[in-house]
């Protein structure tokens, strides 16, 4: 496969896991943290990473847009809900560092 090939594949990829995750509001970030080690502000953080890479410039409430598919309040104010101990607890067990 060519590197041209590989790239259009992943950009493919990549925009079929934000619009899952768009999809998938009742999904917290807290539990996308919690089983995978990443959410939606870690790729956030990776879309804007990349572009500055390009010499983009691109803050990252932009990058959070284009993730999320609105403004982050929007989508914290209509989705987000409290984490529950539980979590909270998995979140500082998957997160500890030795």
């Amino acid at each position: 496969m060519d590197d041209k090939t590989q790239t259009e594949l992943e950009a493919a990829a990549f925009r079929t896991l934000v619009s899952h995750l768009r999809e998938r509001t009742d999904v917290q970030n807290i539990d996308l943290m919690n089983l995978a080690g990443f959410c939606r502000n870690c790729l956030s953080k990776w879309y804007r990473a990349a572009a500055e890479e390009k010499g983009i410039d691109m803050d990252y409430d932009a990058a959070r847009e284009l993730v999320y598919g609105m403004p982050y309040a929007d989508w914290k104010a209509k989705y987000q809900t409290e984490a529950t101990a539980e979590q909270k607890a998995a979140f500082e067990v998957s997160h500890k560092h030795d």
